[in-house]
């Protein structure tokens, strides 16, 4: 599935990219930073992301699904083992995808799981459905543990309080970058067992809606 841009989507919904401004900057980062508090302060990514995407009107019905990348499967490595509490010959699986709502892919993520520590139907959904990871293992109530949140596109610069010059082009489209804000956190079951870790990296398709208007 190819990857939209604020200007292929502005065509395919008929919304005007987001204009270059400080104003458009300074509402990039309040969004992307209300977004990077809602995942931190809930225990379900793909909860968070059906909810802003219906918030925003990225799709009808807004629902995350799983588009797996097949073959490109990473080993855990002997640190994640160790973070997992997982021997080194205990099955650990890598499910690479990106989460997808309507034609937006909102994030890509590399999930490592300790398939014993789930049921047999969810292991059977997460082999054999688009469906997303967290909606996959709900039923687990479990809880996430974020270990860094990365905001990876500055909207404005360090200083820029301060008086720092402003990357502005008045007139030009906002230039966004491709991935925008990156979160690893491993999931545990409610007695404290860790059974996945994920690195999930959301993309400007965060912001593929337009631009906020005021009066």
């Amino acid at each position: 599935m190819m990857l939209l841009t604020h200007t292929a989507d502005a065509e395919g919904t008929g919304a005007l990219p987001w204009q270059e401004s400080f104003t458009a900057r300074l509402e990039a980062l309040a969004l992307l930073q209300t977004l990077n508090a809602e995942l931190l302060s809930h225990d379900c990514a793909t909860l968070t992301l059906d909810r802003w995407c219906a918030a925003h009107r990225l799709a009808s019905p807004a629902r995350i699904v799983a588009d797996r990348a097949a073959g490109a499967e990473q080993a855990p490595t002997d640190e994640q083992r160790q973070l997992l509490g997982v021997s080194a010959t205990e099955p650990v699986r890598d499910r690479r995808v990106r989460l997808i709502c309507g034609d937006h892919i909102l994030s890509e993520a590399d999930n490592w799981y300790v398939p014993a520590r789930l049921t047999p139907e969810m292991n059977r959904l997460l082999d054999t459905t688009d469906i997303a990871f967290g909606r996959a293992v709900q039923a687990l109530n479990f809880r996430r543990h974020t270990l860094s949140a990365k905001l990876l596109w500055p909207p404005l610069p360090q200083d820029w309080e301060m008086g720092a010059p402003l990357p502005e082009r008045k007139g030009a489209t906002l230039t966004i970058p491709h991935a925008v804000l990156q979160h690893c956190a491993v999931l545990s079951l409610p007695d404290g067992t860790p059974f996945s870790e994920v690195v999930e990296t959301y993309t400007r398709e965060v912001l593929a809606f337009p631009e906020p208007q005021r009066p």
